[in-house]
């Protein structure tokens, strides 16, 4: 053969003598002599003898052939005569081909299944990036790859260079430098690997790491769409609009990819705590609730989610409400047309409590750290109008009694749950109330809840009431009318959301023993100076009352506060028991 030249779908060898073979491979059809490949292919020798198809162009069409029609052109080259490039990129295919066409020594020394065995043995194995461009290679060449041991041997490889590395390398600094190589592989490869390294002894932090870097890479709606939504002011079309976006069609090639790769890797992030991170986890199980992965590994997820929920933000939690749609089922009553898939949320609360008492020594500052997010998961969703009380309250009760050292995040949801649902009946005014302790509630809370009329605290916190008291009492005492409610109500709308969340919580100022201690001493000497502003008398009997007997005469001033008689709420202020008695007492 002097050369080789093509002519729209066929290849032609221009040589002195004529060919007397053709051979199709895909589309393309090669027309070569026979002597050449039948001395080195035994499979094409088996086939020599047999008639020839005439009628349909062609003596012999190869189906399936590994590499496709490049590959066996440079076969051909190879069987007559022709100088060889074996190389990281042709090297699989060529090796699958040969084998294919039965290239053994049989036929001849140094035949093509010999050369490129001890090309991958000796060449390809022993670099990194030619063994990573192999193993991508084989992707297209199943079977074969995989029976010919090549998609083994590369994964291997590069299992014991990344563990070898990693074990010596400063793991600040290197740890992470063959993630990019690995994430470019198919997503079963690269569970051979990670699989692989694993089973070498790295540590789950690594195989985690590397597992987050690969999801990054191919599942893109982790970050850009499943943020959740941060706004309730959406109008129909944009709520939707944001809520759909990106996601893809169910049955489609794309989503069964993508619902692929979430199970696998699900399947193989590693159990040790830390391994993954929280925030990650979440995200894996929002893609996996768009892609409508199975119940099975969305449950999973809220499990492994569950066991670390105290690392989790408020903005990881907020998942959105894809189409209604719960485990494949679609939602249509009212209440499960929330922003937010409070579902989930609840199911991960409850795994976390699970997680807990399984724990031979409980953590309290877990549970602390949970509270304090559920209470500002709360006000978040709180704003939401189609959230059903009945969902706000289970949430909220989610926890046991012990898990709040303060309620003020939970003051806070509950009154931005009562600002957006103003016509709530009174009794579900009180069910909200009682949810919190008025006990657990810093100086600045009750100060807030004491002036706050959305609130129905003289049927629920008689603490609440105490302290309005004695707020409006220190009032009077320096000439000031109380605020009203509504200034105070315009100063929380001007808030914004962030600076709500930045105050939460900030301090909780006293415990609950000294915190009445300093309600007590304060009252006294607040009733001492009102007394001597009177110029009247008191009855010192009065003070050894009761606690009911204060509780009551609290009920009486309301009442006379009401038909705005002004002469005896003043007989009433100036009768009620002293503070410090009371709380002794109790």
């Amino acid at each position: 053969a002097d050369s080789f030249e093509k002519k729209e779908h066929s290849w032609f060898v221009t040589s002195q003598i004529p060919t007397d073979l053709s051979i199709q491979i895909q589309d393309i059809t090669f027309n070569v002599h026979k002597y050449p490949l039948v001395s080195k292919c035994g499979y094409i020798g088996r086939l020599e003898h047999q008639p020839s198809i005439s009628n349909f162009g062609y003596d012999l069409k190869l189906e399936n052939f590994p590499g496709g029609p490049e590959t066996f052109e440079t076969i051909l080259k190879f069987c007559y005569g022709l100088p060889l490039d074996l190389n990281p990129n042709n090297i699989a295919p060529l090796r699958c081909a040969s084998e294919y066409l039965e290239m053994t020594e049989e036929f001849e020394d140094g035949n093509l299944i010999s050369k490129t065995e001890s090309f991958l043995t000796f060449v390809v194995l022993a670099s990194w990036k030619d063994t990573t461009t192999v193993l991508k290679s084989c992707e297209t060449l199943s079977p074969w790859a995989e029976n010919l041991q090549i998609v083994r041997r590369c994964c291997d490889s590069i299992a014991w260079k990344a563990f070898k590395e990693n074990t010596a390398a400063d793991a600040a600094n290197e740890e992470g430098w063959w993630f990019d190589d690995v994430a470019t592989l198919r997503i079963d490869h690269f569970m051979r690997i990670i699989t692989a390294t694993r089973a070498k002894g790295a540590k789950p932090e690594i195989i985690g790491k590397c597992i987050m870097h690969y999801a990054d890479k191919w599942l893109p709606l982790m970050d850009e769409q499943l943020e959740g939504l941060r706004g309730f002011g959406f109008g129909k079309n944009e709520l939707q609009f944001s809520i759909l976006r990106g996601r893809v069609e169910e049955g489609t090639i794309g989503h069964k990819e993508q619902r692929t790769i979430i199970e696998n890797l699900v399947s193989i992030l590693p159990p040790q705590d830390g391994a993954v991170s929280c925030k990650f986890l979440l995200k894996m199980l929002k893609t996996a609730m768009v892609y409508s992965a199975s119940p099975a590994l969305i449950s999973d997820l809220e499990k492994r989610v569950g066991m670390m929920l105290e690392n989790a933000t408020v903005n990881d939690l907020l998942i959105p409400n894809y189409k209604n749609e719960d485990h494949g089922r679609l939602l249509n009553s009212p209440e499960n047309c929330t922003m937010h898939n409070i579902d989930v949320v609840q199911r991960i609360l409850e795994y976390f409590l699970m997680h807990e008492q399984q724990q031979q020594q409980q953590q309290k500052t877990g549970k602390t750290n949970v509270s304090k997010l559920l209470d500002n998961y709360l006000a978040v969703i709180a704003r939401d109008p189609n959230l059903s009380i009945t969902k706000f309250q289970v949430l909220a009760e989610a926890l046991p009694g012990n898990a709040r050292t303060c309620d003020d995040g939970l003051y806070r949801a509950i009154d931005t749950y009562l600002k957006t649902h103003p016509s709530l009946s009174d009794h579900d005014r009180r069910k909200l109330c009682k949810i919190m302790n008025s006990e657990k509630l810093s100086l600045d809370a009750c100060t807030h809840a004491a002036q706050n009329d959305r609130l129905p605290i003289q049927n629920c916190h008689p603490g609440i009431v105490l302290f309005s008291e004695q707020v409006k009492m220190r009032m009077a005492m320096q000439g000031k009318k109380p605020e009203a409610q509504g200034n105070t109500s315009e100063q929380e709308e001007n808030q914004s959301s962030t600076n709500m969340e930045i105050k939460t919580l900030k301090e909780e100022l006293e415990n609950v023993k000294a915190k009445m201690a300093e309600l007590q001493n304060d009252y006294s000497e607040l009733q001492q100076e009102y007394e001597k502003l009177s110029n009247k008398h008191k009855n010192e009997s009065g003070w050894s009352l009761g606690w009911k007997k204060i509780k009551k005469s609290f009920y009486i001033k309301r009442e006379e506060e009401e038909t705005g008689d002004e002469q005896q709420r003043t007989n009433h202020t100036t009768s009620r028991v002293s503070l410090r008695s009371r709380l002794s007492m109790s």
